[in-house]
């Protein structure tokens, strides 16, 4: 079989998920809505996302056009279409998917009233269009945009470096402002809604309690969505690039990621149809038959393509079989089982770490924050061994090549796994709703079941996010050293003996540590804005006796500035850095500029990874900490254990849903920058020598 056949049977693949995407998403505008004052309150919730969501674009919009002129004008302009194309792409996916999850909240809510499976297939069925639309998307523009460049005459994969930094960009400033969004909203509004003035959650006295809403969905929604989107992009890219350096003369090496991304898309699809409450009505457990199926459906798959593009020349790259190609592949799918079960251990209310910080809750909120980060640093431990003993494996198996064959296979369910993700904030806000529209309990604790399992699987989406993060930095950190090659010599010393080298891994490592407390200290000022805004209605108005109704807008319209304003400087921190460092010190001395700039690189990386799952992991414990104390435990909602139990959450909620996420993309566009300019620095060096 032609070769070719499966480079152009991705773009194909793709359009099926977006065609089926779309076929999901006009089945979800066909069910009930629900009564007047559910749709009210569901179209506060869109207007007050779209409206986020479009000035936010705007401005990055204002951002991006410069740099992609400075990418045409000092690199070049096919180079700069990719950056474009990815851009658009990215912000198309979140904006897609969230679209229609802020229009499933109240069908799921609607459905409840007919019962669990019900409830369950609207709001699964919501959040697959966003992973749909994710693969999708990040398929037809690596693979369309391949064979472009192909078409063009272009030699090599370089162009597509360009793209991956388009959806990296994106990405950054969608996880960072949403994150900074959702979590202002929700800390602010729980901290005066829940323990100054004793209110439940999403009561609809509490002002901030849409901002809350919204958040929600341009932060876990769309903010995910551009996340996965940014990942499956890069390690698609990564991918091609190590296999365009490792075959430059078989055109397998570049078939084989995009392969494997045509087959995952047929594989998630089918995994829809599997989302099935059994006798026992455990929803997680019909969640993960889907994820089980896609899983299988795609190693399947992944076995047929490694036996019909494997190449004897394969064999002087230290691939010794075909045997060898898949081993590499069903080395991702191991991995992302192994970071569900790992993070849904230290997440769920089902197992120990929740409990024991849901019982040190009792001693107060000091205990609680403890016993909350006792947990986020030990969660560390089991993830870095499967990243490891992974890249062990699939490097003794294939080389690099292997590694970046297990990252794409990895990244191959991310259809499925954003599904799971996205499908958690269509529940939180269905619960939003039926709580403010004064649903009769039963549907409430329905809901409240739904919404249960959406916190879990939003933390498991988070370490899959992480896990796949890892992979795909370390295939960049890898092309990277190719960019210094020069006839087959390396011309760069990245040893820690070198100083430079030395110096820069203390630089990049301290970057994740300074980044995450940008976004910390902004979530703070928007939160405080809230706080101080809720404060203020209940002081002058008579809200809390539900007598007059409260301004809801003028939260949205806070947090969304604040968002929109704190983003900026946070989101620049990972590109300036590596330029600084590149480009600054590269006028004085290219080869210390090009030695200093990858330990910039692995000292990013290292530490990036690690802040990532503890700060992730972490603030997931605290909120189903509360969550586990909220179903009856140790006291119950109002009591004291409950109120230190908030205050963790509380500090938590940043943790897991602005920073700690945030870290995959900074240490990708750390990386796609340093790729980006490499080629700058090693013309200095050959000019200097």
């Amino acid at each position: 079989m032609d070769t070719n056949f499966f480079i152009y049977i991705a773009p194909i693949s793709a359009i099926l998920a977006l065609l089926y995407g779309g076929f999901l998403a006009s089945w979800i505008m066909k069910q009930d809505p629900g009564n007047e004052k559910m749709k009210s309150i569901a179209n506060h919730i869109q207007e007050g996302a779209s409206a986020y969501l479009n000035r936010q674009y705007k401005t990055i919009t204002l951002i991006g056009i410069p740099i992609a002129i400075l990418i045409a004008l000092f690199i070049d302009k096919i180079t700069s279409l990719g950056f474009v194309i990815g851009a658009i792409f990215s912000a198309a996916a979140g904006y897609i998917g969230m679209n229609v999850s802020v229009r499933a909240n109240s069908r799921t809510a609607q459905a409840a009233s007919k019962g669990l499976q019900e409830a369950l297939e609207v709001a699964f069925k919501g959040g697959a269009v966003t992973g749909l639309f994710v693969v999708g998307l990040g398929l037809l523009g690596v693979s369309g945009f391949y064979i472009l460049i192909s078409s063009m005459g272009v030699e090599g994969t370089q162009p597509m470096v360009g793209l991956a930094f388009g959806a990296s960009l994106i990405c950054l400033f969608a996880r960072i402002g949403g994150g900074i969004y959702t979590k202002a909203a929700d800390v602010g509004g729980d901290l005066v809604g829940k323990v100054v003035a004793g209110i439940p959650e999403d009561d609809p006295r509490n002002p901030a309690v849409i901002a809350d809403n919204v958040g929600d969905n341009v932060g876990d929604c769309a903010g995910m969505a551009a996340d996965l989107f940014e990942t499956y992009v890069v390690t698609a890219t990564a991918s091609m690039l190590i296999g365009y350096l490792t075959f430059p003369n078989l055109v397998e090496g570049l078939a084989i990621p995009l392969a494997i991304g045509a087959v995952a898309i047929i594989a998630s699809i089918i995994g829809t149809f599997f989302v099935k409450l059994g006798s026992s009505n455990n929803i997680m457990g019909a969640l993960y038959k889907s994820l089980a199926v896609s899983g299988i459906a795609g190693t399947i798959g992944f076995y047929f393509i490694s036996k019909l593009l494997y190449k004897s020349e394969m064999l002087e790259k230290g691939i010794n079989s075909s045997m060898s190609l898949f081993l590499c592949s069903l080395i991702g799918i191991i991995v992302t089982a192994l970071m569900v079960i790992i993070t849904e251990y230290y997440t769920s209310t089902a197992f120990k770490p929740v409990r024991e910080v849901s019982k040190q809750s009792e001693m107060g909120a000091a205990t609680n924050i403890i016993s909350g980060l006792a947990v986020g640093l030990k969660s560390t431990g089991y993830p870095i061994v499967v990243i490891v003993l992974a890249i062990l494996s699939a490097y003794s198996l294939g080389n690099l090549y292997g590694v970046a064959i297990a990252a794409m296979s990895m990244l191959s369910m991310a259809g499925i796994i954003v599904a799971l993700d996205s499908y958690g904030p269509i529940t939180d806000n269905a619960g939003g709703i039926a709580e403010m529209s004064q649903l009769p309990p039963n549907i409430r604790k329905t809901t409240d079941a739904l919404d249960a399992v959406g916190n879990t699987t939003k933390a498991v989406t988070k370490g899959y996010a992480i896990g796949s993060a890892a992979l795909a930095a370390l295939v960049l950190f890898a092309d990277y050293g190719h960019k210094f090659i020069s006839n087959n010599i390396p011309i760069l010393n990245l040893s820690v003996d070198s100083p430079y080298v030395l110096v820069g891994i203390f630089v990049g490592g301290v970057v994740p540590f300074i980044f995450g407390a940008y976004c910390m200290e902004s979530v703070g000022k928007a939160a405080y804005s809230i706080i101080e805004e809720v404060k203020n209605q209940f002081a002058t108005k008579k809200i809390l006796e539900g007598i007059d109704k409260p301004d809801y807008g003028k939260c949205v319209d806070i947090v969304t500035k604040a968002a929109l304003k704190e983003m900026i400087i946070p989101s620049l921190l990972p590109v300036i850095v590596p330029m600084i460092v590149g480009l600054g010190v590269g006028l004085f001395n290219p080869k210390i500029a090009a030695e200093m700039l990858g330990g910039v690189l692995i000292g990013s990386i290292v530490t990036g990874l690690l802040l990532a799952i503890q700060m992730s992991t972490g603030g997931g414990t605290w909120d189903n900490a509360k969550k586990y104390i909220e179903e009856g435990h140790h006291g119950g909602k109002g009591s004291d254990a409950h109120k230190a139990a908030v205050v963790g959450d509380t500090v938590g909620d940043p943790f897991k849903d602005t920073a700690g996420p945030a870290f995959n993309p900074v240490i990708k566009v750390i990386n796609i920058v340093a790729l980006l300019i490499a080629p700058i620095i090693a013309s200095w060096i050959s000019i200097a020598h």
